[in-house]
């Protein structure tokens, strides 16, 4: 009996666990715990030293990666909820905190920590029309259409509503 590729499919995350990685500066990976190994499907050695989109899914906007490295390139943490594809084609969803690692001596930062959870299936459907509109816009337009249309998107939401604030709204109302 042939056994049905796992591609395409949810994993379920453990909700009293933690997928936790470290970057340098340019996103490379620098730390994974055995949970984000776990998870992702991929060794050890095959994270340290890649660059953290390894994990990337296409369904992601490039528009979301952007507003993401702008700020926390500024120094300011950001929380996002994002796709990440595993090793073998399965995806999770999570809702990622990002932090900024600076060294203690210069004040430069030297790299980002990432602690990521699993998040609730009403908050994946929200955010998953979002970005597939995104995507769209990406694909037959470009990312700064795609940005246009966030902007305009977060407007609609409350004026004082940024991205780096939108996603934790969500998580915090739906």
């Amino acid at each position: 009996m042939i056994k049905p590729s796992p591609r395409n499919e949810e994993i379920p995350l453990d909700p009293k666990r933690y997928i936790v990685s470290e970057t340098d500066e340019k996103g490379k990976i620098t730390f994974c715990n055995d949970y984000f190994m776990e998870i992702s499907g991929y060794s050890k050695e095959e994270l340290l030293g890649a660059p953290h989109s390894i994990v990337r899914h296409p369904d992601m906007p490039k528009v979301v990666f952007k507003l993401l490295w702008e700020t926390i390139s500024k120094g300011k943490n950001i929380n996002a909820v994002v796709k990440n594809l595993a090793k073998d084609g399965r995806y999770y969803w999570i809702f990622t905190e990002f932090e900024i690692r600076k060294d203690t001596d210069t004040g430069n930062i030297i790299g980002y920590h990432a602690s990521r959870k699993t998040i609730s299936k009403h908050v994946i459907e929200i955010i998953a029309d979002l970005y597939a509109k995104l995507l769209e816009i990406e694909k037959t337009q470009s990312v700064a259409a795609s940005q246009k249309y966030l902007i305009n998107f977060l407007k609609e939401k409350g004026d004082d509503i940024e991205f780096s604030n939108i996603m934790e709204e969500i998580h915090r109302f739906y």
